[in-house]
């Protein structure tokens, strides 16, 4: 039970945590992450409440241990810190900001940045280099140049990254004001406001920013009302020269789901490829998220994990991450067979041998259809093709035969298989762009 004894040490011991926090933290990231914190003691415990599980997550990557530090040199003592969700805090965050951006006149940012992901500790490579200049260039001039910016490439391979460090960039600026947004975000909003009758509110939301970020943009393709808000809303940014901001898994030619006028639109400032990283480039990866941890990494489990793990860069710091957990918690050094030991499941998972039910969830994704679709017999070109795409790649990283393949396609004739294999493998030495679109894809699947 909290009396009002309790609640004035709490506030106590929260208002100096603060004023030292106050001087270790720069005033825009203190105001965001900070100050909606609400403090309460709970069984001799300080209480740490938040209005979410992502601005929980965010804060204790961020400045968790900051907050231990500063809680444990106030109150002279070992207490215990708990951070919690409060769900109520969801509502009156909602209002502050609303109340904030009427009385300011403008919104200064619109959604969460993660506050790691800067410039400064983006890991350049010949993979990504592109991608990273046209992200500066950007973040210095936005609005003028590159507009819009679209990134693609597979999953864990920075995009997020750069898009992130491009708002941190920019919140520094005065008068920004940046909506951030997934593409599922941004649809089920404009489904919650079709609903209340609130499209023009919604209209009005997005129209009056200075820079627009819409993470994974493939998530609209399909949905032809948001298709048709978004595209009017593209409209009016980039007339009055408002930067636009887009990610993608596939390049805007690959999403065969979404308009021809959003398409050449995506088309009109720069696409830009991130490719997986070469092995340099992860091992400088896995030497720059080491020396952050404090983590002196031994040579031969970097390079273990370099080479085993190729494809994802997410995957990659996350090996490190349980790692430096396990050797922490155990007091084990992190050594060849440790590493081994440790991550054997996603070393594993690595040389797995893959299935054609795999493949062709994987190929369905990538183009925006149902799985199912990969069993039937209609024909249409959206869902023909993918099917003889799934059907090469089943032919070519599985031992099974051509009639075994096609037993899992539905029950399709060996020689329906053979005509995929050898329509694809030629449309992959006619068209290099194709050729392009079958490395992600098959790097996707591996």
């Amino acid at each position: 039970m909290i009396t009002p004894s309790t609640t004035s040490v709490c506030e106590s011991i929260w208002q100096q945590v603060l004023d030292k926090l106050q001087n270790d933290i720069p005033a825009s990231r203190f105001d965001a992450w900070i100050r909606p914190v609400v403090p309460e003691i709970n069984n001799q415990a300080l209480l740490l409440k938040v209005s979410n599980r992502f601005f929980l997550d965010g804060l204790k990557s961020s400045y968790g241990q900051q907050i231990l530090d500063a809680v444990q040199a106030i109150s002279g003592s070992d207490m215990e810190v708990r951070f919690t969700v409060d769900p109520d805090l969801e509502v009156a965050a909602e209002a502050l900001t609303e109340q904030k951006a009427h009385d300011a006149g403008r919104i200064t940012v619109d959604g969460y940045i993660d506050p790691r992901f800067t410039f400064e500790n983006f890991v350049v490579g010949s993979s990504n280099e592109f991608c990273h200049a046209a992200s500066r260039a950007v973040a210095d001039k936005p609005g003028e140049i590159y507009n819009p910016l679209y990134l693609y490439g597979g999953v864990g391979l920075g995009k997020t990254h750069l898009i992130n460090a491009v708002a941190n960039a920019l919140i520094a600026k005065d008068h920004t004001r940046i909506a951030y947004r997934t593409g599922e975000r941004f649809t089920n909003e404009l489904i919650q406001a079709i609903r209340a009758g609130s499209t023009e509110e919604f209209r009005n939301q997005y129209r009056k920013v200075d820079v627009l970020i819409i993470d994974d943009i493939q998530f609209i393709a399909g949905k032809d009302r948001t298709q048709e808000e978004f595209f009017h809303t593209f409209n009016a940014l980039h007339e009055v020269k408002k930067q636009i901001i887009l990610t993608s898994d596939r390049s805007p030619r690959e999403l065969t789901n979404l308009m021809e006028r959003l398409r050449s639109r995506f088309n009109w400032g720069l696409v830009a490829d991130i490719q997986p990283p070469d092995l340099e480039t992860r091992l400088a990866i896995l030497a720059s998220k080491a020396e952050l941890a404090g983590v002196d990494l031994d040579r031969d489990v970097a390079q273990l994990l370099a080479s085993r793990i190729t494809n994802n860069v997410r995957e990659l710091e996350g090996a490190l991450t349980r790692l430096t957990a396990h050797a922490t918690l155990t007091g084990r050094t992190i050594d060849i067979d440790f590493a081994r030991h440790v991550l054997r499941d996603l070393l594993h998972e690595e040389v797995r041998a893959i299935s054609v039910e795999d493949i062709q969830k994987k190929v369905a994704s990538y183009y925006n259809i149902n799985p199912r679709e990969m069993r039937s017999s209609k024909r249409s070109r959206t869902l023909a093709f993918p099917r003889q795409v799934a059907m090469y790649a089943a032919k070519d990283l599985t031992t099974l035969s051509l009639p075994e393949i096609g037993e899992q396609f539905g029950g399709k004739d060996h020689t329906t298989i053979l005509y995929a294999v050898r329509k694809i493998y030629k449309m992959r030495q006619d068209d290099d762009d194709f050729d392009d679109e079958m490395d992600r894809i098959m790097a996707l699947l591996k």
